[in-house]
C-alpha cells in the first residue's frame, strides 16, 4: 500500500511551503540571537555580582538552546513521518 500526502491538492502548497520555512528561518535567528544576547549577560551579570540577573540569563540560555532545538526536531519529525507514510 503506498500513501503519501497529496500536496499537488492543495491550493498553494509551494506558497505554504515557504512561509513554514520562511518562520523557521526567523524562529532559529531569533533563537541564535537569544543565546548571544543572554549568554553575555550571564556572563557579565557573574562577573559583577548580580546572581539574579546572572540566574535569569542562564534560563534564558537554555530556553533559546530548546527553542533551537524543536525548530531543528520538528523539520526531521516532518520528514521522517512523511518517509514513513511513504513507503507503506
Amino acid at each position: 500500500m503506498d500513501i503519501f500526502p497529496d500536496f499537488g491538492a492543495v491550493g498553494g502548497a509551494a506558497e505554504l511551503r515557504s512561509i513554514v520555512g520562511a518562520l523557521l528561518m526567523i524562529v532559529l535567528v531569533v533563537a541564535v540571537l537569544m543565546m548571544i544576547i543572554s549568554a553575555v549577560t550571564w556572563a557579565l551579570a557573574s562577573a559583577n555580582g548580580y546572581l539574579q540577573t546572572a540566574t535569569r540569563a542562564r534560563i534564558g540560555l537554555w530556553v533559546a538552546c530548546g527553542a533551537a532545538a524543536l525548530a531543528g526536531v520538528g523539520v526531521a519529525w516532518i520528514n521522517f513521518l512523511l518517509n514513513l507514510g511513504a513507503n507503506f
